[in-house]
């Protein structure tokens, strides 16, 4: 009984579990997840724009954000988190779950730009508004450091939509928006492992087990599956919220690791998908279309 208290308050073996957790909640109810959608005809259609050829189960998101939320509630039981963590944990998963709502809405019946980007606004300023996190400093890029208190918040709204947004625009062949997720998520993994952050740390223990198990079915010739909108704006999401918490606990006097020249590192980990968004859009404005209208012109 001891040794299982001992491993219950070990920060490395819940990050393991959590991981755990998240891939085998995912990986049970994708199946089901994929028989409902095809006995419903919720399928995503081929066209001029898709690289798929046949109709394909989308709703993908529902089995991340399940696995995430049930993932991550049943950490903060088991750990007993503080209350700053606890308000950062329920604040998260506020934000969260407006963002899944949106996205499923807009699988099933589309969206409009403005309405979507309104959600996201709404989503980031539960974080940003409840557990005051937002980005401080430039850390002397661009010969900037500490930042106005208004400009830090406006920055952080940016950096929200702007990653949400990116992420969302480069789901669009089997495996590539899992795949970023998984390599992102992993680097912050060890670095808020390394210093000892707990709800961070889970957060990205999570990711990496309920992408994993998504990426079982997305890959899968016979059992084939996206994420939709529904995964890939949260997912977007928390990518952001673990790059700003980057930054943030990098700045920390009281952080045991910290990594230099912070802001390039992280544009440099977003790289692919901020690239990608900057090509697109100014694509689309050479040919005075809309940025949000749709084309083929990603790398991918």
């Amino acid at each position: 009984m001891t040794l299982l208290q001992d491993l219950f308050t070990d920060i490395y073996f819940l990050a393991i579990f959590s991981c755990v957790a998240a891939f085998l909640i995912s990986s049970s109810i994708y199946p089901v997840i994929i028989y409902t959608v095809r006995t419903k005809n919720l399928m995503d259609e081929p066209g001029n724009r898709k690289v798929h050829s046949k109709k394909t189960p989308t709703l993908g998101g529902v089995g991340l954000f399940t696995a995430f939320t049930l993932s991550l509630i049943l950490l903060g039981i088991i750990f007993g988190l503080e209350r700053t963590e606890l308000i950062n944990l329920l604040s998260l998963l506020a934000a969260t779950m407006i963002l899944f709502f949106l996205g499923m809405k807009d699988d099933l019946i589309a969206l409009s730009p403005k309405k979507k980007l309104l959600g996201q606004l709404v989503a980031s300023a539960f974080v940003i508004f409840s557990t005051d996190m937002r980005i401080n400093s430039f850390d002397g890029l661009l010969g900037i450091g500490e930042l106005p208190y208004a400009f830090s918040v406006l920055f952080t709204f940016f950096v929200f939509i702007l990653v949400i947004n990116s992420f969302n625009l480069i789901d669009g062949i089997d495996g590539l928006a899992g795949a970023i997720s998984l390599v992102v998520s992993g680097f912050f993994s060890v670095f808020f492992l390394l210093n000892e952050n707990y709800l961070l740390s889970f957060v990205s223990f999570i990711i990496i087990g309920g992408v994993l198990g998504y990426l079982r079915y997305n890959l899968s010739d016979s059992h084939k599956l996206f994420m939709g909108d529904s995964g890939s704006l949260f997912l977007g999401f928390l990518l952001a919220y673990q790059g700003i918490g980057f930054l943030i606990l990098n700045e920390t006097e009281t952080s045991s690791f910290t990594a230099a020249n912070a802001p390039m590192l992280l544009l440099a980990i977003l790289s692919f998908p901020l690239l990608d968004t900057l090509r697109v859009f100014t694509l689309r404005a050479k040919k005075r279309r809309s940025p949000f209208n749709p084309d083929r012109n990603h790398i991918h």
